[in-house]
């Protein structure tokens, strides 16, 4: 089987990524996603959105897995996590796009926050 260009392309990209950028892409991706998901609710595409929370979700699940207990930051990291599953999946149920709004500036904030502090540590 012939592998697709665009996905080997990717799968080195991630392999070659530093924590740092790694994470970043993460928030980068769920801040698109949550966009996409209101969009979706928005035309009334209900499996869109569905999929497009859902992804958020993972990322999240990701985010909270990849946490260290021997930094402070960890603990307020984990229940901002906590946080945020509990609003993805309300707004899944309910479609409510003004809910997924509100997270976006997290999400926003949060990777620049760690952004800022990579470029500090380089």
């Amino acid at each position: 089987m012939i592998p697709n260009p665009y996905q080997k392309y990717m799968s080195q990209v991630v392999t070659t990524m530093t924590p740092a950028q790694l994470l970043i892409a993460l928030y980068d991706k769920a801040i698109t996603e949550l966009n996409k998901a209101v969009i979706f609710i928005e035309d009334k595409n209900i499996p869109g959105a569905h999929n497009s929370i859902t992804r958020v979700c993972d990322i999240v699940d990701s985010l909270d897995a990849s946490l260290k207990e021997k930094y402070e930051v960890s603990d307020s990291l984990a229940k901002m996590y906590q946080y945020f599953r509990e609003q993805l999946i309300t707004a899944n149920i309910k479609k409510d796009p003004e809910i997924l709004k509100s997270l976006i500036p997290f999400f926003q904030e949060l990777r620049d926050a760690f952004d800022e502090a990579s470029k500090k540590t380089s």
